[in-house]
This record gives C-alpha cells, sequence and structure tokens, in this order.
C-alpha cells in the first residue's frame, strides 16, 4: 500500500474480522498468548496523584511475577521526576524503565522545552522515551515542524529506544494515522504508538490495523524493524489478545517480541494474571 492509499473504514473492520478468525501459528492457545502479553507489558503510572510510594509499589509489582511462574513485565511506564527511582528499584531485574516525556500528553510546549525534558529523562536513566507528537501541528498540515520535533527529540534520546505517541483519536481519520505513522518512522522514532490513554477513543484495532499496514509497508521499502505499542483502554486480557493476533497475523514471528512490540497499560496485568494462575 503506498503512502497515497485510501482506507476505507468498513473495510478495514472486514479485514480485522478476518485476520482474528485466523488460528495461530505461535501459540498453542490463548494462555500461551497471554503470557507472552505479559512479558511485553509495559506496566504504567502516569496520573496526577503520582508520588514515591505509588511509584515503588509497581516497581515491586513489576518484578513479583516470576515468584508466581510467570514472565515479568518489560518496562515500567512513568513521569521524568520519577525515573531515578524506578531505574534504581529495577535494577538487575532486567526490566527497563520507561518515562513519558516531550510534553505529555498535550504536546503543547516549545521545541526546546520538550527536549530539555527528554533530556532529563534519559539522565536519570530512562532506557526508553514514549513522546507524543503535536498533533495541532499535523492537523494544520505542518508536517515539516512534526518531522524535525520528533527527530530533535531522537537525538535527545541518545541510546535511549524513542516511542512515538500519534493519539490517534484526535487524528481521527484513518488515512492521517497511516500519515502520521510513515512520518514518525521517517523521523526516527523505534516504535509507533496509538494514544497516550488520557482521551477517548485511545486504541482501537481499526487505528492498530492502519499502524501496523504502515510498518508492514515502512519495512518493506527500507528494511527497517519498527515496533508498535497499543496503549490506553487495554484492560482486559481479551482486549490484550486482539492486538496480540493483529500483530502476529499483519507483521509475523519476528514481531513477537519485546523489542518490537510492547503493550501500555495499569491495570491489564492484573487480569491476565487471574485468567493464568
Amino acid at each position: 500500500m503506498s503512502e497515497t492509499s485510501a482506507f476505507n473504514p468498513a473495510q478495514v473492520a472486514q479485514q480485522i474480522e478476518t485476520l482474528l478468525g485466523r488460528p495461530s501459528n505461535n501459540f498453542g492457545n490463548d494462555q500461551e498468548a497471554l503470557r507472552f502479553a505479559l512479558s511485553i507489558l509495559d506496566l504504567t503510572t502516569l496520573e496526577g496523584s503520582d508520588n514515591s510510594a505509588r511509584v515503588k509499589a509497581l516497581c515491586a509489582k513489576a518484578g513479583s511475577y516470576t515468584a508466581k511462574g510467570l514472565p515479568n513485565v518489560a518496562a515500567v511506564c512513568v513521569y521524568p521526576v520519577f525515573v531515578r527511582q524506578c531505574k534504581e528499584m529495577l535494577k538487575g531485574s532486567g526490566i527497563h524503565t520507561a518515562s513519558v516525556a516531550g510534553a505529555f500528553p498535550a504536546g503543547q510546549s516549545p521545541l526546546s522545552i520538550k527536549v530539555a525534558e527528554v533530556k532529563f529523562a534519559v539522565d536519570e536513566g530512562a532506557d526508553e522515551i514514549d513522546m507524543v507528537i503535536s498533533r495541532g501541528k499535523f492537523l494544520e498540515g505542518n508536517l515539516s515542524e512534526v518531522f524535525e520535533e520528533v527527530s530533535a527529540i531522537k537525538e535527545a534520546c541518545g541510546q535511549a529506544h524513542l516511542k512515538v505517541i500519534l493519539e490517534t483519536g484526535e487524528l481521527a481519520d484513518l488515512n492521517k494515522i497511516y500519515e502520521a505513522s510513515i512520518l514518525a518512522m521517517k523521523a526516527g522514532g523505534d516504535f509507533i504508538k496509538t494514544s497516550t490513554g488520557k482521551i477517548n477513543p485511545a486504541a482501537t484495532p481499526e487505528a492498530a490495523f492502519v499502524m501496523l499496514q504502515a510498518i508492514r509497508d515502512f519495512h518493506e521499502s527500507t528494511g527497517r524493524f519498527i515496533g508498535f505499542k497499543p496503549a490506553g483502554g487495554v484492560s482486559t486480557p481479551e482486549q490484550a489478545l486482539i492486538y496480540v493476533r493483529l500483530v502476529e497475523h499483519m507483521l509475523g514471528p519476528e514481531w513477537l517480541s519485546s523489542q518490537l512490540f510492547r503493550i501500555g497499560a495499569s491495570r491489564l496485568a492484573d487480569g491476565i494474571v487471574q485468567v493464568l494462575m
């Protein structure tokens, strides 16, 4: 599919239904798929009431699953001011420290402020940065400015991986979601991510389908492997399975790892554990 191709919502819905009906070639049953989903989870707290005690509890929770015979999550995602605490608590666990930065969630700050916040989070020890694009600029057609922002933030990340949040619920149109996906990948994003979780709708199968198509097209044209992260409203095991199946069937087994696939959630882990225990 070229960058000028149009997505028809009814056709996308039909294609999603077809894909979800296909059998898995990588998981023997839903329990295996849910174990995988737990292992790629970015366990997240992004509330205004976050504090050191809450972050401490979340980090302890993130590292508790192996004692239950389950995989630990991939990362804990927090605001920049909690990165140092998170990094210290997760030391030796193999769990990454992720941080939102760059004027999350609105993106309505000068680029210099965004870059400074990203650099702060990286200096504090963040392994991964989750930034959000300037949707206002994108919707106005200022694509070069959005590209330059993502590129500047990627440079500020240094060795940290960059996840670029599109906030698909605000882009709304499937074709704009595709365009933003391609832009974010060309600008240097290591992942593209659906949502901040601060607006509705957040992650949807339709947005995921378009983003996965963009990742596949980008890989075919450049050879680069770009990751995918649905986030926002993914709170039940059933919802997690939808995204696992879409990634499996649209991108293939190469993407079935925490290096190329994450799910961002705050409540999902509890539901998965309840099913698996």
